[in-house]
């Protein structure tokens, strides 16, 4: 099984309050969806990071 390069962070007011790791980069951006629909709302700032590369690949909300 390949390595959970695919970071998933929930941070609440500054503050980090979930992480998720999956080694397929489709099913983290199902999840970023997932969690950008259960927990998008002021003061939350949700991020999708490649580990291998170190890319930002999304976040919410956009920062334009």
């Amino acid at each position: 099984m390949p390595p959970e390069r695919y970071h998933l962070v929930l941070l609440l007011e500054g503050r980090p309050t979930m992480h998720g790791w999956w080694a397929d980069e489709t099913v983290a951006r199902r999840k970023f969806a997932s969690w950008v629909g259960a927990y998008g709302r002021a003061g939350a700032r949700i991020t999708l990071t490649d580990e291998e590369t170190g890319a930002r690949l999304t976040e919410w909300p956009d920062p334009g």
